[in-house]
Formats: C-alpha cells, structure tokens, sequence
C-alpha cells in the first residue's frame, strides 16, 4: 500500500560566510579571435625590437674610434682648402714684398690743388704751409697716452662712458664734428695735468664740451642747456668757474690740429668717395673711445681710417696721391688701423656711439 510523504514547506535562505563558501573556478573564455589579429601585436614587437637593433648599432657607429669614409673625405677636402688658401696668401706677400712703397715726399703724384684756383674759400696758394704747420704743431698739443696712471679715483673705462656720454650730447645739440673732437682733447690734456676725482668727471666733460662748442660752433648751446642735458646737481656758476679753471690750466691754447681736417685732406686725394668717407669717419670717432689710440696724432688718425676704410670696400691700393696728400707711407699707417679693428671686434661697449652710426645710410 503506498503512503504519500507529506511535502515540506521550504527553508529560508541562511546566510553563508565566505570564508566557508566554496570557490568556484573561473569561467574560462574562449578566444574566438582570429589568428591574424593574434599576430599583429607579435609583428608590432618584432618591428620595435628592429629599430632598437638599428639606433644601437648606429650609435655604435657614431661613438667608434674609427671614423667614417665620409670624415675623412671631409677633412681630406678641408686641408686641401688650407693649404691652397696658405700657398695663396704667401704668394700674394711675395708680391707686395716686391712692389715699391710709394714715398710721400718722393713720388709720382698729382697736382689736385690746381683746379682750387679761383676757390677763394679753399686758399690753394697757402693750403700746403697750413698743414705744414699743423703737421709741425700736433705734437705740442697731444695728451699724455699713459695719464691715467697719476688718476686716484679715474680708469680708463670711465673715459670711455664719459666720452660715449658726451657723444649722445653732440648728437643731441647736433654740433659739429670738430667740436667733438676739440672736446675730447681738451679733457685728455686737462686731466693730464690735473687729478680729477669720480664725482667731477661729469662736470669737467661738460664744461670742456661747453668750451668746444664756444671755439668751433656759430651758435652755440648756452650754460642753461647743458645743464638741463646733464641733469646734475652743477650750477651754472660751478659751469663757469671751471671753464675758466681748464682754460688757465691749458694756457688757453686750443688751436690743436682737428682730425676731421686732415681726413677732408686726404679724402681729396681718395676723389672724395662719398663710402670710404662715411666709413672712415666712424673709424676716426674710434679715437674718441679707445685710449690706446691716444699716442696717434691727428694726422696718422685720418691717414689710417682712410687706409682702413678703403680696404675694407675692397680699395687696395695705397696711391702715391694718397701717401703725399696724407704724409705718410703705408708701413707706417699698419700699425693704427689694427688698434681700431680691434676695438671694433670686441662686442659693443660704447651704444650711444653706436646708435649714432647704426641709424646712418650710404647713397
């Protein structure tokens, strides 16, 4: 006889540990990718460890001992060049060692001041015993090159910003150029003789400018504007008071031969190259800044950044009009010019003398 078995009711759900459950393994997935999907990561890898190879083995390469074909061809073609441009310039010194120096006194020169004539202006009949004269007194009227020795509180590169300054202010008043150098040589003369402390400086380059536009300019700047100019705690009496100062301590000598005459001398000779005169300005205004130049007289000055300038635009040739109207030979000029090409290499000292010559153009 079957007996039915009486359902149970159904349990409720108790909470199991984790700790207790026990752990199914993972689901394996299948990768139903394709192969060539499979291999692009390997060819990728592939690739990158080639180019790796490739950088090891050319920095291997570049950092060996034994330098490529191309190196040596290079240095090869190099010292071909040398040895070409060394044979070059002692041929061309063999050549000028032969040629003959054109003397000043003794050459095939030009009569350039016959065509004067009738220019009463230019006085060709007395123009040769006025710079006969001036060649003669240019000497008396030099600073001492090695003054700054006897300077307590002064150094030369003080000169330099004193001079630089002063060439803003003649550019400012726009003064002549012999003014400028009037003025400069008053202070090198007066600081010759006299020990000048820092906090004069300025008054003393004022007043010797003063004085210089005074001699050479028609109308010149008064008192009141270079004092506004320096913007200095100096009166105008402190002015005046030292203008006469300078002027008693130079024995009121100041007829010493301006460089910008004998540059228009000896451009006469050049057919007055509107080009080599620009350049040789600039390289006479040199003189202003650079103290080692301070032993050159006014004459050698100008003869040099004619020289200087000529060859820099590719003029050679040192003429014997050139060498007559300038007095002086052309072994005898080397030795300036080289003190201006170096002052001229060295990075940029002086900008107010360089901005006034920056702005300037050639026709």
């Amino acid at each position: 006889m079957a007996v039915d078995v009486p359902t149970q009711p159904s349990l409720p759900a108790i909470a199991v540990r984790r700790s207790n459950a026990t752990k199914e393994p993972p689901q394996q997935f299948v990768n139903h990718r394709s192969p060539h999907r499979r291999a692009a990561p390997r060819m990728a890898q592939c690739q990158q460890e080639e180019d790796a190879e490739t950088a090891r083995v050319f920095k291997k390469l570049q950092t060996s001992s034994e330098p490529p074909q191309d190196a040596y061809d290079e240095a090869t073609l190099r010292a071909a060049e040398e040895r070409a441009l060394e044979a070059r310039i002692t041929a061309e010194i063999e050549a000028f060692a032969d040629e003959s120096e054109a003397d000043p006194d003794n050459s095939n020169r030009e009569d350039l001041d016959v065509d004067d004539a009738d220019d009463l202006l230019i006085v060709s009949e007395y123009v040769v015993a006025i710079f006969n004269y001036l060649k003669e007194i240019e000497l008396t009227t030099m600073p001492n090159p090695n003054y700054m020795e006897t300077q307590r509180d002064l150094a030369w590169k003080m000169r330099g910003i004193l001079t630089d300054w002063l060439i803003q202010v003649h550019v400012r008043f726009r003064l002549l150029p012999e003014t400028l150098f009037l003025c400069v040589n008053i202070i090198d003369r007066f600081l010759s003789t006299r020990v000048v402390s820092l906090a004069k400086l300025q008054l003393v380059g004022v007043t010797c400018m003063f004085i210089a536009a005074k001699c050479k300019e028609i109308v010149a700047p008064s008192v009141t504007n270079f004092l506004h100019c320096a913007d200095s705690s100096d009166t105008e009496a402190e002015i005046l008071q030292a203008e006469r100062y300078v002027l008693k301590t130079l024995d009121w000598n100041l007829s010493c031969p301006n460089p910008v005459h004998c540059l228009r001398r000896v451009s006469k000779a050049d057919d007055y190259n509107v080009k080599v005169r620009m350049l040789a300005k600039y390289l006479l205004e040199i003189g202003c800044l650079e103290w080692r130049l301070l032993a050159a007289p006014p004459s050698l000055m100008a003869a040099a950044a004619i020289w200087l300038a000529r060859l820099a635009l590719g003029v050679e040739n040192w003429t014997p009009n050139l060498a007559h109207y300038s007095s002086y030979a052309e072994s005898s000029i080397v030795p300036t010019p080289n003190l201006m090409i170096n002052y001229i290499l060295k990075p940029v000292q002086h900008k107010s003398f360089f901005k006034k010559y920056a702005g300037k153009t050639v026709p």
